[in-house]
């Protein structure tokens, strides 16, 4: 057989497949200076004035009658607002071990999803949603999201008056035997949460309290 005859009977070994590239985790974003996140703690000062703080004479959730209330939904779902309490929030929380962080509904849950959101560049959490009432239909579940019993947790607040809502996030998931590290809120009324959370060996973290606003 000639040697053209022979190079013409052999068979080529199959090229091999560039290897794949892994998944790449997020970029951590570079940390925010002092100053910065000064500035944007009092920008969100601002739009919670002009958009959430109502003068005139309220019933609460907890009963009371006040001279003034705060719908912080209009601030919540305002694109800046939004952004505002992510960066401030997500500052709040990036350095704790926790699992996940989580709240009551309706109240919690934009900053739930902001956080979350805003947590992916940097240190990835997890969020859930506590239901006032459990489902009677579907999973009918007291808790939806990504919770896991047993976890360490952190719970928000939108406004914490005497701290009974968010009280009812804490007894869901320590029935699930999580531990709750801390309770965020964005607002302290100062009427009572801070003490009636610190009976149950809660910590409560404001952004702002009535003085700020009222001041």
């Amino acid at each position: 057989m000639s040697r053209r005859a022979a190079m013409m009977g052999r068979r080529e070994p199959p090229a091999r497949e560039a290897p794949r590239e892994k998944a790449r985790a997020p970029r951590a974003a570079a940390p925010k200076r002092p100053a910065a996140l000064a500035q944007q703690k009092a920008r969100l000062l601002e739009i919670i004035k002009q958009k959430s703080l109502l003068l005139g004479k309220f019933k609460l959730v907890s009963g009371a009658v006040s001279n003034y209330y705060l719908d912080m939904k209009p601030t919540m779902f305002d694109p800046e607002g939004a952004h505002l309490v992510a960066e401030l929030v997500f500052d709040l929380v990036k350095d704790e071990q926790v699992d996940a962080i989580g709240g009551l509904e309706l109240g919690a849950v934009p900053i739930i999803v902001a956080v979350c959101a805003r947590s992916w560049h940097g240190c990835p959490v997890a969020g859930f949603v506590v239901r006032k009432e459990i489902k009677d239909h579907g999973t009918e579940r007291k808790i939806d999201g990504n919770f896991k019993p047993g976890s360490t947790v952190i719970l928000f607040d939108d406004v914490t008056t005497k701290g009974g809502s968010v009280m009812q996030a804490v007894a869901a998931v320590r029935g699930r035997g999580a531990r709750v590290k801390s309770i965020i809120t964005l607002v302290d009324r100062l009427e009572g949460a801070e003490e009636n959370l610190g009976k149950e060996g809660l910590a409560l973290i404001a952004l702002y309290t009535t003085r700020d606003l009222l001041g």
